[in-house]
Formats: C-alpha cells, sequence, structure tokens
C-alpha cells in the first residue's frame, strides 16, 4: 500500500489495548516502509514504544470539549502532520468527531466516523468480539490476515521479584466504578488458600490502595500469599505470566496481560460484561484460555472455580 504517513489511534484500556494490538501489527505489515504514529494515551506510552511497530508515539490527554484551546491543538497538530491515512482503531464518539473537525480534507480514514473513507458502521460492532470487529474493520481497507495479539515484544524484570516456583497470578481487581465485575476479595483469599495447600504459590497483582486492601483480605486468609500490588509494570506482569503456572482473575486488564502473555488462564464474568465480546484468546497454540460466567459474581463459590481449574488445567492446576 502506498500511503506514507500513517496514523494509528488507540486511546485505551489496557483489556482493549492489547487486543488491538494484532490489528497494530497487520496494519505495519501492510505499509512497510511508511512512517507510523501512535495516538494513545500516557498509561500506554510505554507499552506504545515497545510494540516496536511506531516511529512516534503521541499522547491525547482527551481534554473536555470546553476546553477549547487544549482541543484545537490537538486537532492542529493532526492537520499539520499530513497523514495519508488514519486507522482509528478507538472507533467511538471522541475519534468520530476528530475526522469531523479534519474537514474539509481529511486523510483517508478508517474506523466508524460517518464519511470515512472505509467505514465500519457501530451497527456492525454490537456483540462481536473485538478482534473480530477489528479485523472486519481492517479488512475494508484492503487488510488481511490480521494476527492474534501477542505479547512476545514485552518484557519487564519478573526475577527481581524471586516468586517461589511454581505460582499462580490472582488479579482480584478491576474498575472501581464497575464493583459487579469483581469476584469478592474473601472468595479470592480462599482459592489463595486452595493454591497454596496444592503447592502453587498464590501472588495477587494490581495497584493502587482500593487493590492493596484486596491484597490483605486475601492474605488475611492466605498468610503464604504474595502481594506484588503497586510493584509491577505491565511489562513486568508479562513476564511473570510467562513462567506461571496459571492466571485467575476477574475481566480486568492484568488478566488480558497474563493471557496475550501466554499464561493458561481462566477468567471470572458476571452479568456485567459479555465474554463473547472481551474475553481475552490464546495467544499461541495449545494454550487454554477459559472464561467462567454467573450472573453475580458474588454467588460463585470457590469449589466452583477449583473444579474448573482441575478440568480446565489439571492437577495440582496445570503443567509445569
Amino acid at each position: 500500500m502506498s500511503a506514507a504517513r500513517i496514523l494509528v489511534i488507540k486511546l485505551s484500556a489496557l483489556g482493549d489495548f492489547i487486543q488491538a494490538s494484532g490489528a497494530m501489527e497487520a496494519i505495519a505489515r501492510a505499509h512497510p516502509g511508511a512512517e507510523l504514529t501512535l495516538l494513545t494515551t500516557p498509561p500506554f506510552e510505554a507499552m506504545g514504544r515497545a510494540i516496536g511497530l511506531f516511529q512516534e508515539v503521541w499522547m491525547d490527554g482527551r481534554p473536555p470539549w470546553r476546553d477549547l484551546a487544549a482541543v484545537a491543538g490537538l486537532i492542529l497538530r493532526l492537520r499539520r502532520a499530513r497523514f495519508d491515512r488514519v486507522y482509528d482503531l478507538q472507533g467511538q464518539s471522541r475519534t468520530d468527531r476528530y475526522f469531523q473537525l479534519l474537514r474539509p480534507d481529511p486523510p483517508e480514514w478508517c474506523g466508524t466516523a460517518a464519511g470515512a473513507a472505509f467505514r465500519h458502521p457501530q451497527r456492525l460492532r454490537q456483540h462481536r468480539h473485538i478482534q473480530d470487529v477489528l479485523a472486519d474493520q481492517l479488512a475494508l481497507a484492503g487488510i488481511a490476515d490480521v494476527p492474534r495479539p501477542h505479547l512476545a515484544w514485552l518484557a519487564g524484570d519478573a526475577a527481581r521479584f524471586a516468586l517461589p516456583r511454581p505460582y499462580a497470578l490472582l488479579a482480584p481487581g478491576g474498575a472501581p466504578h464497575r464493583p459487579a465485575k469483581r469476584w469478592p476479595a474473601p472468595a479470592f483469599g480462599d482459592l489463595a488458600r486452595a493454591l497454596g495447600d496444592a503447592g502453587v504459590t498464590p501472588v495477587v497483582l494490581g495497584h493502587g490502595a482500593q487493590e492493596a486492601a484486596l491484597a490483605e483480605a486475601i492474605r488475611s486468609v492466605a498468610p503464604d500469599a504474595v502481594s506484588l500490588v503497586g510493584q509491577t509494570s505491565f511489562a513486568d506482569i508479562a513476564s511473570l505470566a510467562r513462567d506461571a503456572r496459571l492466571a485467575v482473575g476477574n475481566d480486568t486488564g492484568p488478566m488480558h496481560v497474563a493471557a496475550a502473555a501466554g499464561a493458561p488462564s481462566l477468567v471470572l464474568f458476571s452479568a456485567d460484561s459479555d465474554p463473547l465480546m472481551s474475553a481475552p484468546r490464546p495467544s499461541r497454540d495449545g494454550q487454554r484460555v477459559e472464561t467462567l460466567q454467573v450472573a453475580d459474581l458474588a454467588d460463585l463459590q470457590v469449589a466452583t472455580v477449583l473444579e474448573r481449574l482441575r478440568a480446565d488445567f489439571g492437577s495440582p492446576f496445570g503443567a509445569g
């Protein structure tokens, strides 16, 4: 493809960024020799640079629309860059508006915006997995063979934690404004204790004060659990996942990292989200990434989770 200057937009969130990384790779392959720029948000700057596909990584602070100066500054920067084509992998009203603000002479646009050269309307994106949606979107622009997301390009320093092996990663957190997506911390504590009894060290992931409190609640039930809350970057989680016996957690960013890095994974869902649309998928042949959904995670019994772990990953909870 002849476009020389390409912009890829992916603003958030962690799971969605990872799910879109295969599409980013497909775009780079389709435009050999092109200059690629990523527009993202600060939490994903390091990942955007680490993926090794982009010559530049720009930050979008997502200013409120009433901040006319900030919005105008972003649009002016986009206009001055003279991109030949834009792949909007965010596909939301904010980025649709960027396209409209670049009129009357916008670049070729592949996204959901009305008037885009390669438009993939929202009605075709409903109730479908994000990887399938992005593959269909790119097909409109002539890009096929979108690889599955993987994190072979993301490496941190897991050795510094000196974890006893085998170990399992636990991700008890989630978006604070969506508590229905969280399995209760005492249940994670009982799971951690069962893992320890099976000879597998439970390792708790997360960040922030709220998730530190979850880790302490887990350790009150399973004192041998190791809390790494607040100590890991996304790259560290990827490295930890490569050597983990398994990963168990809510529908939250660290589970997307763990699955994409290759960990055998069990992801817990409530009725608050749909695994058919957003669940992690295996990053390599032979990897098991399973989901367990109940209407209310408060009703999910530890025995049910342990039964699934034995059935899906073997005893004690996988080979390693």
